[in-house]
């Protein structure tokens, strides 16, 4: 692969042991990993001139459900709360298939990458008209983002007194061999890896017991990790408490949804009791401000929950629900809901980029990523400081956060350009887009 020199950095953020963000310093990437961090570094290889720009980890995504960027500002859905809004939205999914499975991919993965993500999650619950998990897994292999798929599922349709049509839900045996089969073809546990499925049945109202149980003892048997909603809004807790006799967090530990293996997107309605319990037992949990905020579902007790100790990410959620994709947005959503809940004090902007960027690395279970120091992975996202929306601007850490919501000027995955010059360089993107709306159109039809 060679080297690169990233050159002559403002700051270059590395989010190491000690925070340390040096001054005019240089980047050299060599073979898919960082080879040093520091002034006056030298190669033979290509040389990208950082003058004017910040330079951090590149942002991780830990919740996404990106089939959903083909249903953004729904009429139907644009003002209802989570489960009207899914029944809203679950007979247009219903007409998908691979074809809008992968562009979808395409566009959501492109859309983050702009914003500086280099890891991106995706829970896919739902395989209509013979769509397949690695519809995704192929869209973000031609991209070149790092990819953790979720083999999601729903098997509680309304004949069973569940949210979604029948049509969208699977026989929960047909669910657990399908999870087999995308593991034992996709998933690569070595350090550096490109794509690690998970297990991921949709959230505790839209599966059985028994699959939830069994997810987790599969999970375990085959070394990988677990993902589900929980605790999202009142209803949630209202369903579960009526439904299951306890509380969200209760029902994920008495079925083995707890751990460091497992992560939890939103979890708005976590009391302390759970709070201590994630704590404890090292579960993660993905923050979906923007989307919270688009569904009226709350704000995270995230400051309690990361003084408690919980390992914190974000997450941009599906594209439906928020109605974008900007995971940098999402770091100054975090911030600013913080700061609303908790005083002006209550989150730094730095605090937030490194939930954008180690806490997503640490939620993921990759110690390989999410720093900028020798041996780690070379993901890198450079970001230029020195036009209009950071003029004036006296701290440029700072104004990724404060000031507006950036894009990339630069993007490196495994050392692989992905985004020059504020441009995905790796697809035809225009095209894809063409095909999106294209795709867009036939479902509104």
């Amino acid at each position: 692969m060679g080297e690169i020199l990233i050159r002559g950095a403002e700051v270059v953020v590395t989010m190491d042991g000690t925070r340390r963000e040096l001054k005019g310093a240089d980047l050299l990437l060599r073979d898919g990993q960082i080879a040093a961090v520091g002034p006056g570094l030298e190669s033979t290889g290509e040389v990208v001139e950082a003058k004017g720009c910040v330079v951090t980890p590149g942002l991780v995504n830990t919740h996404h459900h990106l089939y959903q960027t083909l249903t953004r500002a729904v009429p139907g859905g644009q003002d209802a709360l989570l489960f009207g809004w899914l029944q809203t939205l679950y007979p247009i999914w219903a007409k998908m298939g691979p074809e809008e499975i992968r562009v979808s991919a395409q566009v959501g993965l492109a859309e983050l990458a702009l914003t500086g993500c280099t890891t991106s999650s995706d829970h896919l619950y739902m395989y209509p008209n013979g769509a397949r998990l690695e519809d995704t897994i192929h869209a973000a292999a031609e991209l070149g983002l790092r990819f953790h798929p979720t083999r999601g599922a729903m098997s509680i349709g309304e004949s069973d007194g569940g949210l979604p049509p029948d049509s969208l839900v699977e026989r929960e045996d047909a669910i657990l061999n399908d999870c087999i089969r995308v593991v034992d073809a996709f998933h690569d546990a070595g350090e550096g890896s490109m794509c690690r499925v998970g297990i991921a049945p949709c959230s505790p109202f839209s599966v059985s017991r028994e699959l939830m149980r069994d997810a987790a003892l599969l999970a375990r048997d085959k070394g990988v990790m677990l993902h589900t909603h929980l605790a999202e809004n009142d209803e949630d807790i209202s369903y579960s408490l009526e439904q299951f006799g306890c509380r969200p967090g209760q029902y994920a530990e008495d079925l083995g949804w707890t751990g460091e293996d497992v992560w939890h997107a939103h979890c708005v309605k976590l009391d302390a009791g759970e709070i201590d319990l994630f704590a404890r037992t090292k579960t993660g949990v993905a923050h979906c401000p923007c989307s919270n905020c688009r569904l009226g579902s709350g704000i995270a007790p995230v400051r309690q929950m990361r003084d408690a100790g919980v390992k914190v990410a974000l997450g941009v959620d599906g594209s439906a629900s928020n109605d974008a994709g900007s995971l940098i947005g999402e770091a100054r959503m975090a911030m600013l809901l913080q700061r609303v809940q908790n005083g002006a004090d209550a989150m730094a902007a730095r605090e937030a980029l490194e939930i954008a960027t180690l806490g997503g690395a640490q939620v993921l279970g990759r110690p390989d990523c999410g720093v900028l120091a020798p041996g780690k992975r070379a993901d890198v996202a450079i970001w230029d400081v020195s036009g209009l929306e950071a003029a004036g601007a006296w701290d440029p850490v700072a104004a990724l956060v404060l000031c507006g919501t950036p894009k990339v000027k630069h993007l490196f995955v495994e050392g692989r350009q992905v985004v020059r010059d504020g441009q995905v360089v790796t697809i035809d993107l225009p095209r894809v887009i063409e095909t999106q709306n294209r795709l867009a159109a036939k479902l509104m039809g």
